[in-house]
């Protein structure tokens, strides 16, 4: 056994001593209620709470003030009490709560899942599933080793149209695939730059918070949701908006790997401020059979358009948040209007609607209750998948240098739809006043990964990027 292993082994044996000693309640089975704990809700743990309310039993946060007001307004509303923790290795400690689900930062997604399958819980788990490539691969493996009912929060998997209009381009009915293009065009203004660090609200338990990464000083005016934004701890708009479009290209091309080829394009670009996420960026993931395009854009239509970022942004084909899906015989567009689900014809007009929405929550639920991976939407494996794509996409945008517009395009002649892309973005770009002929714009480092072992081909920079040097005693478990 190695000192890793060891390590390991006695962290899982820690939280299964912990709960030993505590009084034995009857597990759930599939006639009896299934206890629930919510695991951060500064944001989308709020939805959470709403969507498993019949279930909760306790919430869980770093910050006393969410912690507090959450549980008070619960009581309001619901008329019960729910336990309160703080930390959330203390509630794992609980025999009695059958499953978490997790809304917490990014950072710290796979490290509570996976604890929380040692400790014997299902999880239903925000998307990203991960922050770095290798830790969401554990978790699969997390899930498999302790046979844990494990779903991403990609609640585009439970939507009837899209799964109707998926099944419809992959029977062969528009011919094959020629690529697909997903676009995250949300607006993402500055969110500022501070002259000395930010001071951490009393109420938030930074130590946890931070977890296993970096203890950092922040020069973000806001501790939350800002987070998103700096590569420590979120993966930009990619990895948070993004990552439910990505996911739905990926089941569009019925890709099972991740891609054997990345490059990327973009920067944070328009503004300067205490983010390192780029807001503006073009990934390409080349696979074989047909390429995924992934289109991110923080900034409106203009300089103009700042005035009024909400109402101004770009389109693609009639997509600003979404998936268009370009085939032999038509296309297909999936917005983030998640039940409802357009086709189009050879020539542009409208044939085909899929309509219907559906329940992600009680798909998870229903898959606790049967025991089978088979019954999830989004299993932990299709989140890994999906999310890895937008980690590959970042790293090849970290490992890049900033060139001229030109330049670039010499970079893409050779491959029209990427040429497309990229041109369209310059242009974007030059109309909010960025001089694209500087070297402002980065052209990402041209990975090529071994889809089986999940590293990068002859770059060992790009792999270390793979894995996060976690800090202790936060390291994620590597689960074999």
């Amino acid at each position: 056994m190695t000192k890793h292993t060891r390590r390991v082994f006695l962290q899982a044996a820690g939280v299964a001593a912990a709960s030993a000693a505590l009084p034995k309640f009857a597990r759930a089975d599939v006639n009896s209620k299934i206890r629930m704990a919510v695991v951060g809700f500064n944001g989308r743990g709020r939805e959470h709470i709403e969507g498993f309310n019949e279930q909760l039993v306790a919430l869980c946060d770093v910050d006393s003030n969410v912690l507090g007001k959450g549980a008070e307004e619960f009581d309001k509303k619901y008329g019960r009490k729910l336990d309160k923790f703080s930390d959330f290795r203390k509630l794992l400690e609980r025999q009695d709560i059958d499953a978490i689900s997790i809304a917490t930062p990014n950072h710290l997604h796979s490290y509570i899942a996976i604890l929380a399958t040692q400790a014997g819980k299902d999880v239903y788990c925000e998307k990203p599933i991960s922050h770095h490539v290798w830790e969401g691969r554990q978790l699969v493996n997390a899930s498999e080793r302790y046979k844990k009912i494990v779903q991403c929060g990609t609640q585009a998997r439970s939507q009837k149209a899209i799964q109707e209009a998926v099944a419809y381009v992959r029977s062969g009915k528009l011919g094959k695939i020629q690529y697909v293009v997903g676009t995250c065009y949300k607006p993402r203004p500055s969110i500022g730059k501070l002259s000395k660090p930010l001071v951490i609200p009393k109420e938030v338990d930074y130590e946890l918070w931070c977890g296993p990464a970096a203890k950092a000083k922040l020069y973000r005016p806001h501790l939350h949701y800002d987070w998103h934004w700096d590569y420590n701890t979120g993966n930009g708009d990619m990895g948070n908006q993004g990552i439910h479009q990505m996911d739905v290209a990926r089941w569009f091309l019925g890709e099972k790997t991740l891609s054997p080829r990345i490059i990327s394009f973009g920067g944070r670009l328009g503004y300067e401020d205490a983010g390192n996420s780029a807001n503006t960026q073009v990934v390409l993931h080349d696979y074989a059979a047909a390429p995924l395009f992934f289109e991110t854009r923080g900034l409106p239509k203009s300089k103009e358009a700042q005035k009024d970022w909400k109402h101004s942004m770009d389109d693609y084909r009639g997509s600003q948040i979404g998936v268009v899906v370009q085939c032999e015989h038509g296309s297909v567009l999936s917005t983030d209007e998640y039940e409802k689900t357009e086709v189009f014809g050879p020539d542009g007009q409208l044939v085909k609607t899929f309509l219907g929405g559906g329940n992600h929550f009680a798909n998870f639920l229903d898959a606790v209750r049967s025991r089978k991976r088979s019954d999830l939407n989004a299993d932990v494996l299709q989140g890994h998948l999906s999310s890895a794509l937008c980690h590959t996409g970042n790293i090849s945008h970290q490992l890049g240098e900033p060139l001229p517009a030109k330049e670039i395009l010499n970079l893409v002649a050779k491959n029209e739809r990427l040429h497309d892309s990229v041109q369209r973005m310059l242009t974007h770009l030059t109309a909010n006043g960025v001089d694209v002929d500087k070297p402002v714009v980065t052209a990402g480092a041209d990975l090529k990964m071994d889809t089986a072992s999940e590293k990068f081909i002859d770059n060992s920079s790009a792999n270390d990027m793979l894995r996060r040097h976690d800090r202790q005693p936060f390291a994620v478990p590597e689960i074999v």
